[in-house]
């Protein structure tokens, strides 16, 4: 093994202290103070690889190995620090952290690349704090626009006055942008966050695509009243009609073979015991790595909920809060991987695809782009209890290592 495990596994564990809850879970939001310290222990574990560190106008950490040729298109890796909340100790920071071993130990190896390599410690790839994710991919990518730095955490912050507050100047996103013809490849190492390698009991696997998440807001206003004093049949309770929405969303995403449909906030308002309520919000997560099965499910979903809503005189808004398409791995960057499975020892690398969202989503239409998945206990994510072995992590660092100079070197 050409990676240092030993020194993967102790940061691993040192980052996941920053923003640890009594549950043993990690919560580190975007602009945070918890954030702001992480990113100084990555920028040192950086520095220490041999990396010439910058920070973007997004507030992406990047830290550069140097090619041959410094005027070659680079190869891109990385991931995310920040968590969902109450989240593990590995989603995301195991993709930062396995770029910096691998780029340390080419250092420490004498290896040489003929293509820069930077690694990306990317902003807020979650969305837990604004409901708006993959902040600094998209600034990268050179889609993030002024309007969607509105977007309101529950504190009424906008994204805009949280990066002034950490020091950034929300004017300049568009200096974070890349240009395609900069950039050779992108590949990112993550943890599954699903049960395929533990089932076929393979450390690592190659993944072929990433499923486009479809995020929304329901809002279902009716009008608030007295719990005893009102008749059912007088009601206009939005929560009936939600009731009936919800049930839909489920039954419907399972006549779907790939779909995915999460409903994960829920709002009732006024939220008293004895009132009826006068809206009820909800939030949706409709995913599928087909562009068109998903299509298809979102206007079911939405036919059926202006249907119930005008049965119960409920008055329906949804709200899109972020859609991005799927997003097929590149033939180049799935054949590097393969190689450097065989070179690190896994000859056959199972294919899977991600239902997850990932930040190399913001760059389909860029520059190629893939994924190396690691195992996952249980397939526990999201979650304090979110667990891969050293075993794991370095077995996936390792395919990271040999993918890394097998597109930086071309061989």
């Amino acid at each position: 093994m050409e990676i240092n495990k030993d020194r993967l596994w102790f940061r691993l564990m040192e980052l996941g202290q920053i923003g640890k809850q009594i549950s043993g879970g990690v919560t580190r939001y975007s602009f945070t103070l918890d954030e702001s310290r992480a990113k100084e222990l990555v920028t040192a574990y950086m520095k220490e690889a041999g990396l010439v560190v910058r920070e973007d106008a997004a507030g992406n950490v990047i830290g550069r190995r140097e090619g041959a040729n410094p005027s070659a298109s680079v190869i891109l890796t990385g991931s995310h620090i920040d968590t969902v909340p109450d989240g593990g100790m590995f989603d995301g920071a195991l993709g930062v952290l396995s770029a910096i071993e691998a780029l340390q130990r080419m250092n420490e190896l004498g290896i040489r690349n003929a293509h820069p390599i930077e690694v990306i410690a990317f902003t807020d790839e979650e969305g837990s704090r604004f409901g708006f994710g993959m902040i600094g991919s998209r600034a990268m990518a050179g889609t993030l626009r002024q309007e969607d730095l509105e977007q309101r955490d529950e504190q009424g912050v906008t994204i805009a006055e949280a990066m002034r507050t950490a020091g950034l100047d929300p004017q300049r996103i568009g200096e974070a942008a890349k240009s395609p013809h900069e950039v050779k490849a992108y590949v990112e190492l993550h943890i599954e966050q699903g049960r395929v390698l533990e089932k076929l009991d393979e450390p690592a696997g190659l993944v072929t695509g990433i499923a486009g998440p479809l995020w929304q807001q329901f809002t279902l206003s009716g009008q608030a009243g007295h719990a005893g004093a009102t008749p059912m049949y007088l009601r206009r309770d939005p929560m009936q009609a939600a009731t009936e929405i919800l049930s839909y969303i489920y039954a419907e995403a399972k006549k779907f073979n790939n779909a995915v449909a999460t409903v994960g906030k829920l709002r009732v308002l006024p939220g008293g015991v004895n009132v009826i309520p006068g809206e009820v919000q909800f939030s949706l997560d409709l995913r599928d790595i087909d562009q068109v099965e998903r299509d298809r499910l979102e206007a079911s979903i939405r036919a059926f909920s202006k249907q119930v809503c005008e049965k119960h005189g409920i008055e329906l808004q949804i709200d899109l809060l972020q859609r991005v398409a799927p997003a097929p791995s590149s033939p180049v960057v799935q054949e590097a991987v393969a190689k450097a499975g065989k070179l690190a020892g896994l000859p056959e690398l199972p294919r899977l695809v991600s239902g997850a969202g990932h930040d190399g989503m913001q760059f389909i239409s860029h520059w190629p782009l893939g994924m190396i998945f690691v195992r996952s206990r249980d397939g526990i994510s999201h979650n304090p209890k979110e667990w891969s072995s050293p075993e794991d992590c370095a077995a996936g660092t390792e395919v990271l290592f040999h993918t890394l100079l097998e597109l930086a070197n071309e061989r």
